[in-house]
């Protein structure tokens, strides 16, 4: 089935529902007007259509492999990085100084989408080096950022983050990997780490790889550590890739999806490699690279979801079964309800990372501290929800298929074994609930009832035409306001983390709530409408049992020992 980026769909959300005119607005960003965002938009969906579309299935059929110690891409994902890197789409919001767009993260939030739902496996790569762009250019120092950001900005060079180790994971303080310094401004990086995405390929000049591990003598946990780069090839005199590093990929891992995708153990042997940063600030460094990430993730599983609600469509359209009004099974109620909850959650999700990505533009673009905290309150919701969208619309499109969902010929069984990942990686969907009750919540709840300020003002005016709509977003956004302050108020952190996932779907939801209604008043007559109906009768009271949930407290959990939940 061929992709269609949805272009107009982007176009609408930008103009219409996440105020990208206030972007545009700034000295920053003034030369971001509708009509460059347009065509850098036509331009960028042309590539997913005609160059990553057709890669999807060739890289779940035949995944990268190593070849006496070589790694070896799928077939075509070359010719497919460079038409990314070519079209400048890694540089997208890169500092212009280094060769980059300088574009707002808003619009490489959209074109990274329409990536992820043609090709997710593919554009797993951009992504990473698109972090490591940003890790750097907020930490490193000018040689390190005069030598690497041209080449990972132009594609010549690709980015990795390597964090986890096989003894941890979620627990960053627990890694082992050792840096000793060399009297020389470098250092030797020894250490084993595992998952790490795109850990090399066969089509770039160099793989440059940000590192986690502890210089000698360093504290304990999270504060002993420090950040390095380290290259595959080390540059020479003239920044071109030179001797080999004394690093190798050991293995790649067997996964349920994203064949097309290397996934590496990396070994590193006294490799030479450069303090990113300050000693010991490695957290803080790679936590700018994990949040770029964070907001990525989340749009790839809106990109899968995408792209798994045009398959399951287009099967719609066309699978002959039953007596209806077109012979197809489409006319089912059942099948309309499954693609009209698809298309609905997906514009919900895709409003929620456009305007995560809006805030991240504008605490940029103007310094302010409310958008600084509206983006850090998003960034977990954004990531949670996205991928769990993914994830539902990617399981009902193999529903929609039937019988032939469950057959791997027909492709919509790839969606979902692709966008499982999204929910674990980047810091699980439990942690970023958990990021949101108690990290989001220590101004007491004051950047989330800003937030929800502004969903009920919209909801009060919005009565006078469309009380309909206004009247249940606007109860559900007090009622989640309730459920906030309730959630600030508990001292023990069992009792926020108890209903966290809970409470964050609500509030993904009371957002999904407010987006659509903003899209029905701008398209009164449309279909978008229609589509805000359905949300907000059918979706948007999914909030008040979560919000129940969130509230009941950790005593139930714990009631039952370890023992009681063994069968």
């Amino acid at each position: 089935m061929p992709y269609r980026a949805p272009i107009s769909d982007y176009e609408f959300l930008l103009s219409k529902v996440v105020g990208f005119d206030q972007i545009a607005s700034t000295e920053k960003f003034e030369d971001a007007s509708p009509d460059v965002v347009s065509a850098i938009l036509s331009e960028a969906g042309k590539m997913c259509e005609e160059i990553l579309a057709p890669l999807q299935r060739p890289g779940d059929l035949e995944p990268a492999h190593l070849e006496n110690g070589v790694l070896r891409t799928s077939p075509g994902y070359g010719d497919g990085w460079k038409a990314i890197a070519e079209g400048g789409w890694i540089g997208m919001s890169s500092d212009p100084e280094h060769g980059g767009m300088g574009l707002p993260m808003t619009v490489t939030t959209a074109v990274n989408e329409m990536m992820s739902a043609a090709c997710l496996s593919l554009q797993l790569a951009p992504l990473m080096t698109q972090g490591q762009i940003e890790a750097l250019e907020h930490h490193a120092d000018d040689a390190l950022k005069a030598l690497y950001l041209p080449k990972l900005i132009s594609g010549e060079w690709s980015g990795t983050m390597n964090l986890t180790e096989p003894q941890a994971g979620s627990d960053v303080g627990a890694l082992s990997s050792k840096a000793q310094p060399n009297g020389d401004g470098t250092y030797a990086v020894t250490g084993q780490k595992i998952y790490i995405s795109w850990g090399d390929n066969d089509f770039c000049e160099n793989v440059c790889h940000l590192v986690l591990a502890r210089l000698p003598d360093a504290v304990p946990g999270t504060k002993g550590i420090s950040l390095f780069l380290v290259p595959k090839y080390l540059p020479d005199e003239n920044g071109n890739p030179g001797v080999a590093n004394d690093l190798k990929v050991v293995s790649l891992e067997h996964k349920m999806g994203l064949h097309g995708s290397p996934t590496c153990v990396m070994q590193y042997d006294g490799a030479t490699g450069w303090l990113v940063g300050k000693e010991n600030g490695g957290m803080a460094a790679m936590f700018t690279m994990m949040n770029n990430a964070r907001l990525g993730v989340g749009g790839q599983g809106v990109g899968a979801a995408e792209g798994a609600y045009q398959h399951a469509m287009t099967y719609a359209l066309e699978r002959k079964q039953g007596k209806t009004p077109s012979g197809t099974i489409i006319d089912h109620a059942d099948v309309r309800r499954m693609l009209t909850e698809m298309r609905a959650d997906v514009f919900a999700a895709r409003a929620i990372m456009l305007a995560n990505a809006a805030a991240i533009d504008m605490a940029h673009a103007t310094d302010d501290a409310d958008w600084a905290a509206r983006a850090a309150l998003l960034t977990p919701i954004g990531k949670a929800f996205g991928t769990q969208t993914g994830m539902r619309v990617a399981e009902t499109g193999l529903q929609v298929h039937g019988g032939m969902g469950f057959i791997e010929e027909t492709g919509a069984a790839q969606y979902y074994r692709d966008v499982r990942v999204t929910a674990i990686y980047e810091g699980t969907n439990g942690i970023q609930a958990m990021d949101l009750v108690a990290r989001k919540m220590m101004d007491g709840g004051e950047a989330a009832s800003r937030l929800l300020d502004e969903i009920e003002d919209q909801a009060e005016k919005a009565r006078a035409t469309r009380p309909e709509l206004a009247g249940p977003v606007w109860e559900a956004s007090e009622s989640l306001r309730e459920a906030t302050e309730w959630l600030v108020s508990q001292d023990d952190m069992n009792n926020r983390f108890a209903g966290a996932v809970a409470y964050l779907n609500a509030f993904a939801r009371v957002l999904g709530g407010h987006y659509h209604l903003s899209a029905a008043l701008a398209d009164p007559d449309g279909p978008r409408a229609k589509l805000a109906r359905y949300y907000i009768n059918a979706l948007l009271p999914e909030h008040s049992g979560l919000l129940a949930q969130a509230q009941s407290g950790a005593e139930d959990l714990f009631a039952l020992s370890a023992d009681d939940l063994v069968a």
